[in-house]
């Protein structure tokens, strides 16, 4: 028996959204009486963070502390219109709904206490924790609250946003039938670490190192998180998860949950992430998000991986010790391809 060392690379470019109908995503923002705002979404949130990333980008344009907007991903009947969550378009798209909705509710709310205070809206601004002065004169403001409750009770008037994002349709070429399909693009690079087991066919990951480029990272605990996560999801479809309820047969195949291959805790490795940041022109505050990029590229890097580490090439999912023991049968043994990082 002998453990072989493997190291395998892969690079990716992901396009964010569609260009489909112009790939619509629609956003409310209303105030409630004490002074909160209720931003409602019809995307759900997978996991991926929009609820926490909605908040922020409502918080920054309105002006208002962060822990005083809710976000609500309601349903397709009740909620604002929205292509859905999916082609990592969550960010980008709905983000960009948001802040044009929030742009017109912190409008009204600057009518509004400007018209407590006596002066133009314009010469008003909002400190971000719950208070809007007078440009220059600090001492002469109202709080948020107060501006609400002035609004609702007093002036008749809605604190309120509607906002819409789409991407222009992009030209069609008459004779190619080329076009853009897509706004922008994420990137990332990603290196897996491994070693093969020439007697089990078992393949281990050891180490992960990878490079992402996400616009600009606009919670980056949460982006993090999100790639180390999306990453394992990787792992998982590269070597134990399949789609096939009968895989080699149904004697073999998992009965529940509990007899499902997924990596565990105890499978956890070390995982170095840089972040780089290229702020995207048309993305909300620069931000395109990671999305689905988290755990593309892990996929061909464990193949490439296994092939360096025993010469073993892999062209279906999950990289399982079958497969792994028949290419060495196949190959007449393991065939390394060179020591890795070298």
């Amino acid at each position: 028996m002998t453990i072989h060392h493997g190291r395998g690379f892969a690079c990716i470019n992901y396009p964010i959204g569609m260009n489909l109908g112009g790939d619509p995503s629609q956003a409310l923002v209303h105030a409630t009486p004490d002074g909160k705002f209720k931003v409602a979404l019809s995307s759900i949130d997978l996991g991926q963070g929009i609820k926490s990333v909605g908040r922020q980008l409502a918080a920054e344009t309105l002006g208002v502390p962060v822990e005083d907007v809710y976000v609500d991903t309601a349903d397709s009947d009740t909620g604002p219109h929205d292509m859905g969550s999916f082609a990592s378009r969550g960010t980008h798209r709905m983000g960009n709904a948001i802040i044009r909705a929030a742009t017109e509710a912190r409008r009204q709310m600057l009518e509004a206490a400007g018209e407590e205070l006596e002066v133009d809206a314009a010469d008003l601004v909002t400190d971000g924790r719950g208070n809007i002065h007078v440009k220059g004169a600090p001492s002469r403001s109202i709080t948020v609250e107060d501006t609400a409750i002035a609004a609702q009770f007093t002036q008749g008037r809605t604190l309120a946003g509607r906002g819409i994002f789409l991407v222009p349709l992009s030209e069609v070429d008459a004779d190619t039938g080329e076009m853009t399909p897509v706004s922008s693009f994420a990137h990332a690079a990603l290196i897996v670490d491994l070693t093969v087991d020439d007697e089990t066919g078992e393949v281990e990951v050891t180490a992960i190192n990878s490079a992402y480029e996400v616009g600009r990272a606009l919670n980056p605990k949460l982006v993090e998180q999100q790639l180390i996560g999306g990453a394992w999801m990787g792992v998982a479809h590269a070597l134990y998860e399949t789609t096939e309820p009968n895989y080699p047969d149904r004697a073999h195949g998992p009965e529940d949950f509990n007899h499902y291959l997924q990596p565990g805790p105890g499978d956890v490795v070390p995982h170095h992430i840089s972040v780089l940041e290229r702020p995207a022109p048309d993305a909300p505050f620069g931000g395109k998000g990671p999305g689905e990029m988290c755990a593309n590229p892990v996929l061909p890097a464990i193949a490439n991986g296994v092939f360096n580490a025993v010469g073993v090439e892999c062209d279906s999912l999950p990289i399982t010790p079958e497969k792994v023991l028949r290419g060495l049968r196949a190959n007449g043994g393991a065939r390394p391809q060179g020591t890795p990082g070298r």
